[in-house]
C-alpha cells in the first residue's frame, strides 16, 4: 500500500461510525516534527540499529551468506589442532571441514530431510491451519472484540506478557499463538500492532526460561543435563527436575514488570511515527458484537466445554494413553518430554482452534459448506509462503551450523576464559549470564548450549563450593535473554512476517531494534534479580541448595 492510500484509509476510519482511536502511532512521521525533535538517544541509538539492520540482504539471502561463511571458516580452522575436550566424545575438539568433498555430499544428501524436520516448519504449518480456520470464519476477532470490552486497557501489555510466558507450557506455540494475537489485540485497541508483537515476544521468547506457576517441558530437560556434568565430579549428586522453579517463578512477577514498562514507555512512544499499512480488509476491526456474532461464540462456547471435558476425562483415566512409558520408580507422567501429551501440543492447538472455529462459522453464517472451512486452510497456507523460503535457506545454515562444531568451539573457548579469570563468585554468576547470552546469538537450542557450557562450568563450580542448582539458575537467565534479538533464532523470520502483515516496511533490523531495549534490560535486571536471590539466601527450588559439599 502506497502512502497516500495509507493516509486516505486513516481519513476513512476517522470519518468512520465506529469510534477508532486513530494514535500517533499510526500516523506519519513527516506529521510529527515535534516528537521527532525530541527524541532522545537511546531513541536515536535505535533508529541506527534499525537502518543498519535493514540495510542487511533478505533474510533468507543472509541465511545463505551465513551459511556459505561457515562453510569457509571450517575450512580454514579444521587445520588448526585445539586443546578444548568436547564433552559429547571425550575427545580435542576438531572443525569439520565442511568445504570437503565428503562433507559437501552429505550435505546435498540430506538437504531435503534437513529442511522437512526443520522443527519449526511443521509446528507452524500445523498450527496455523487451525488458526488460519479460526481467523477465517472470525472466531478470533469476534473472541478479541468481546473480550476488549471487558478489559482494560491499561491491564493489556501485562496480561499479554504473562499470557506469553505461561506458553511454555506448550513447548514452542506460543510462537505461532500469542505473538500474532498479541498484535491483533493491540491493534484492536486502538494501540500500535507492533507493539503487542513486542511485548509478547518479550513474553514467549525473552523470559523463555521463566514459569509462571506451571512446570515447562525445559525444566527436566536443562536438570538432567545437570545432572550428568555434575556426576563427573561427584557420582552421588542428585538434581531435581524443579531445581528452579521458585526462582523462575518469582521471576515471572520481574519479566512482566519490566515488559510493562518497556513497552507503554519506550516501545510504543518510539512507533509513533511508523504508520501501519497493511491491508484494511485483513486488519481488525472494533465494532459492536452482532446477534450472528453472539449466538456464534455462545455455539463456540458450548463446543469447547465440551471437548475440554473429553479431553480431561481422556487425562484422568488410570491407564491414561497420554502419560509416558512407567520410569524406573513405575509412575507414569504427563508433564515429561516423552509423553504424548507433550508432543502433542501443536496438534492439541490446531484442534482447539478448528472445533469452535467451524462451530462459530455455521452458527454465525460465515461458513456455508465445508469448502468454505478448507478455504480458511487455504488462505492462512498461501500467506506462508515467505517464511516457508526462509525457513528453508534457515534449516540449510542451522544443519552446517552444527556439523561444524564452531558453535561448539565458541562455547567451550567462552567457558574456559570465564575459568581462568578467577573472578569473585558474584562476577562469575554475571559472567555465565554474558557468557550464555552471547553464545545463545549463534546456537539457539538451549539443551545444546547446557550440554556444553554445563559440562564445564558445573563441575568448575563446584570445585569452589558452588551448587549445579545455582550455576544452571545463571545460565537459564542468559539463555533467555538475547532469543529476542538473534536472527539466527528459528522463529525469528516468523516474527517479521507478522509484523509485515501491519507494517510493510519491516526488516531484520526493525525487529532487532524494537527488542533491544528488553534484551539490555533483561540482562541487567535478571542478573541482578538472580544476586539478590542468592544474597538474600531465598529458596531456588524444590530440593535446590546454593552451596556444595561433598557429603
Amino acid at each position: 500500500m502506497g502512502e497516500s492510500t495509507a493516509k486516505i484509509w486513516l481519513l476513512r476510519l476517522q470519518r468512520s461510525p465506529i469510534k477508532f482511536r486513530i494514535l500517533p502511532a499510526m500516523q506519519d512521521r513527516s506529521s510529527l516534527p515535534e516528537v521527532a525533535a525530541t527524541r532522545g538517544w537511546f531513541a536515536r541509538s535505535l533508529d541506527v540499529v534499525e537502518r543498519l539492520g535493514n540495510r542487511l540482504p533478505d533474510p533468507a539471502v543472509l541465511f545463505l551468506l551465513l551459511m556459505l561463511l561457515c562453510w569457509v571458516i571450517s575450512g580454514l580452522l579444521s587445520q588448526v589442532t585445539f586443546t578444548e575436550i568436547d564433552p559429547r566424545s571425550g575427545q580435542p575438539l576438531v572443525i569439520r571441514d565442511l568445504l570437503a568433498g565428503e562433507s559437501l555430499t552429505s550435505f546435498m544428501a540430506a538437504m531435503v530431510t534437513t529442511f522437512t524436520a526443520f522443527p519449526p516448519l511443521g509446528v507452524v504449518l500445523v498450527a496455523m491451519l487451525g488458526l488460519g480456520v479460526a481467523e477465517h470464519t472470525g472466531f478470533i476477532n469476534a473472541t478479541l472484540r468481546a473480550a476488549m470490552a471487558v478489559t482494560p486497557k491499561r491491564l493489556l501489555t501485562p496480561a499479554l506478557i504473562a499470557v506469553g510466558i505461561l506458553s511454555h507450557v506448550a513447548v514452542d506455540a506460543g510462537y505461532v499463538l500469542v505473538i500474532p494475537l498479541g498484535a491483533v489485540i493491540f491493534h484492536a485497541a486502538g494501540r500500535h500492532p507492533l507493539a503487542g508483537i513486542a511485548a509478547a515476544f518479550a513474553g514467549v521468547s525473552g523470559g523463555f526460561s521463566a514459569t509462571l506457576g506451571v512446570p515447562s517441558s525445559l525444566d527436566p530437560l536443562l536438570a538432567g543435563l545437570t545432572q550428568t556434568a555434575a556426576q563427573l565430579v561427584d557420582p552421588a549428586v542428585t538434581v531435581n527436575p524443579l531445581n528452579n522453579f521458585y526462582f523462575t517463578t518469582a521471576s515471572s512477577a520481574l519479566i512482566v514488570l519490566l515488559g510493562w514498562a518497556l513497552t507503554d514507555l519506550v516501545i510504543e512512544p518510539r512507533l509513533r511515527g511508523t504508520a501501519v499499512d497493511g491491508d484494511p480488509a485483513n486488519l481488525p476491526t472494533q465494532e459492536p458484537l452482532k446477534d450472528a456474532e453472539r449466538r456464534g461464540l455462545r455455539a463456540a462456547l458450548v463446543t469447547i466445554v465440551i471437548a475440554i471435558g473429553l479431553f480431561a476425562w481422556t487425562l484422568l483415566l488410570e491407564d491414561t494413553p497420554w502419560a509416558a512409558l512407567p520410569n524406573a520408580a513405575g509412575e507414569r507422567l504427563l508433564l515429561v518430554s516423552g509423553a504424548p501429551l507433550m508432543q502433542s501440543i501443536v496438534p492439541i492447538i490446531f484442534i482447539a482452534f478448528l472445533l469452535p472455529g467451524v462451530a462459530y462459522g455455521y452458527v454465525s453464517g460465515s461458513v456455508k459448506t465445508h469448502r468454505d472451512v478448507i478455504a480458511g486452510m487455504t488462505k492462512s497456507m498461501s500467506g506462508m509462503g515467505y517464511y516457508i523460503v526462509m525457513a528453508f535457506f534457515c534449516a540449510q545454515f542451522i544443519y552446517a551450523f552444527g556439523q561444524s562444531n564452531l558453535g561448539a568451539l565458541l562455547a567451550l573457548k567462552g567457558a574456559n576464559a570465564l575459568r581462568e579469570a578467577a573472578l569473585p563468585l558474584g562476577v562469575t554468576l554475571a559472567g555465565i549470564v554474558v557468557l550464555t547470552s552471547l553464545v545463545n546469538l549463534l546456537v539457539g537450542s538451549a539443551s545444546a548450549k547446557w550440554a556444553l557450557i554445563g559440562s564445564i562450568m558445573v563441575p568448575m563450580l563446584m570445585q569452589l563450593g558452588i551448587s549445579p542448582d545455582l550455576t544452571q539458575a545463571a545460565y537459564r537467565v542468559g539463555d533467555s535473554s538475547t532469543n529476542i534479538i538473534t536472527p539466527l533464532l528459528p522463529y525469528f523470520p516468523l516474527i517479521v512476517v507478522f509484523c509485515r502483515r501491519y507494517v510493510q516496511s519491516t526488516g531484520i533490523g526493525t525487529l532487532v531494534a524494537l527488542m533491544l531495549p528488553y534484551s539490555l534490560t533483561l540482562i541487567v535486571g535478571w542478573t541482578a534479580f538472580l544476586l539478590v536471590f542468592w544474597g538474600l539466601d531465598l529458596p531456588l527450588g524444590v530440593g535446590a541448595r546454593y552451596e556444595y559439599s561433598r557429603q
